[in-house]
């Protein structure tokens, strides 16, 4: 009779010294029977009820294990114990061709979050001699065993997970996995990995997570198949101190008051009911003008500008944004969007961004209250009026969301513009106000400099055009005008530093 995963920790010469107490991993041991099919007894069928919401136990190990537990749970841990067990008492010769290699992929948020699951995997096959000897080469990032079994990391990238034999696939907090290559990279990572585990028997994808907002992978799984009698891809939601019940419940109760909501998703594993998207995917693709990446400046537009600063030694990227009203479609446009990296050297950016500006003829420029006075005195230096925004990020894009629901913006083609907007979530504060932001583990940079442009020229239409008496005089530059040029010779002639509509505010 093959070695099961319960064998396997119960067994003193193999994991049964690395998950003591017992008692404190019995609901574990309840959520790794439902998973690979085995036998319980009333007690276990009772807890395997209330979590899955079935009512029959399965039998035959699920395809796909989904456990959204609180946090301090023990995740890691089991994740890496199934990860152990998968990849040294599984055979896998019969599927896999002469040469090639079976893969368990541990994936993360990024490397360093993928580092701490793989330490568990690496603390348990150093922990148990016989497993010991099955290692043949070990790096920071892989594992390769001598039965044809690599265990590695790998990049929470669709494409990266491509052209593997996996055996299995073990997602470590889904729930928070955010991508600059996609608005969805949890749904469509899992959409890549199934193929990739589609030729191999009994391959096993593995989520675990807490809980966040109510989309993507895990909460589709969710909806999707909890509950569900038969069904192989099996979800189990349960509260941290249900999972760990060694857990401080100080700790959750000190939580739940500081913040429910969040509290009662990191510690409870409940799906945050106060969370929505900021604004619809459809809406947005209403928005884009395919293909458009930048407008060049007119004389006879008036711009707004808005700078969202940066240090430029920690994650943050420095961004600016131009944008006008065309008065004649009744839209604010967003003309450019710039954005630097870091790392980079800010007086240099401001430089650049006051050459852009200069290109625009915009000598005032709205941003961020960041770093105190140091924006203003960098610009002044280069011949720009920095000015504090009066609003939060927040007001902001509360401000700004009628004007997108509306049809009232034209927006650049912009793939990183475009993914920062469709992540912005809406949530209710405890004051009662909505309280916009960009998610965990993502940025709204571009987005934040783009929106606030787009406001300034929203709120700036009315005294945006310039005078029609001298509309005859000035020469329009390449670029997106609302009037159409004279035909008559045009002369060159300065402009009127002096007109209200020439100033950059």
């Amino acid at each position: 009779m093959p070695l099961t995963i319960l064998d396997a920790l119960d067994d003193p010469k193999l994991f049964e010294p690395l998950f003591k107490p017992r008692e404190s991993w019995a609901a574990w041991r309840v959520a790794l029977k439902a998973l690979f099919a085995l036998p319980m007894d009333a007690r276990e069928l009772a807890l395997f009820e209330q979590h899955t919401g079935r009512q029959r136990a399965p039998t035959v190990p699920a395809r796909e294990g989904w456990f959204v537990c609180g946090r301090r749970a023990g995740k890691s841990r089991i994740a890496a114990l199934v990860a152990v067990f998968l990849a040294c008492f599984k055979s896998y010769d019969d599927v896999l061709a002469p040469g090639e290699t079976g893969t368990v992929m541990l994936l993360a948020s990024d490397r360093r979050q993928a580092r701490v699951l793989m330490r568990y995997v690496i603390g348990m096959l150093e922990a148990v001699p016989m497993l010991r000897t099955l290692v043949v080469n070990r790096t920071a990032e892989s594992v390769e065993l001598a039965n044809r079994i690599v265990v590695e990391i790998h990049t929470a990238s669709f494409r990266a997970v491509r052209g593997y034999s996996v055996v299995a696939a073990i997602c470590d907090e889904l729930a928070f996995w955010r991508s600059d290559e996609s608005a969805n990279p949890d749904t469509e990572i899992v959409a890549a990995l199934r193929p990739a585990m589609a030729t191999i028997p009994g391959a096993l994808l593995l989520a675990i997570s807490s809980p966040y907002a109510k989309k993507g992978a895990l909460w589709s799984a969710h909806k999707d198949h909890y509950g569900h009698d038969g069904d192989p891809v099996m979800v189990w939601r349960a509260p941290s101190l249900t999972m760990h019940p060694g857990l401080d419940a100080t700790i959750v109760e000190r939580a739940l008051l500081e913040d429910e909501s969040a509290a009662r998703a990191e510690w409870l594993a409940e799906f945050r009911s106060d969370l929505e998207s900021y604004v619809d995917p459809a809406t947005i693709q209403r928005l884009i003008v395919p293909g458009r990446r930048e407008l060049g400046p007119s004389w006879t537009t008036k711009y707004f500008a808005f700078c969202d600063p940066s240090g430029g030694s920690g994650t943050d990227s420095m961004t600016l944004a131009i944008s006008h009203w065309d008065h004649v479609a009744g839209k604010a446009v967003l003309d450019l969007v710039e954005e630097v990296r870091p790392p980079f050297d800010p007086e240099e950016t401001v430089a650049h961004f006051a050459k852009t500006l200069e290109r625009y003829r915009v000598r005032v420029a709205v941003g961020d209250k960041f770093g105190g006075d140091w924006p203003s005195s960098v610009f002044k230096r280069h011949g720009v009026s920095y000015r504090a925004s009066e609003r939060t990020k927040s007001q902001i894009y509360a401000e700004t969301l009628p004007l997108l629901n509306s049809s009232c913006v034209e927006l650049l083609d912009d793939a990183r513009l475009l993914r920062q907007l469709s992540a912005l979530e809406r949530r209710t504060g405890s004051s009662g106000r909505d309280l916009i932001d960009h998610g965990p583990g993502r940025r709204d940079d571009v987005v934040n400099a783009a929106l606030g442009s787009v406001l300034l020229a929203a709120g700036g239409r009315r005294r945006g055009m310039a005078p029609p008496s001298l509309l005859g005089q000035i020469r329009v530059l390449p670029g997106d005008a609302p009037y159409e040029p004279a035909r008559r010779p045009v002369p060159t002639l300065p402009m009127p530093r002096d007109d209200v509509w020439s100033r950059g505010f």
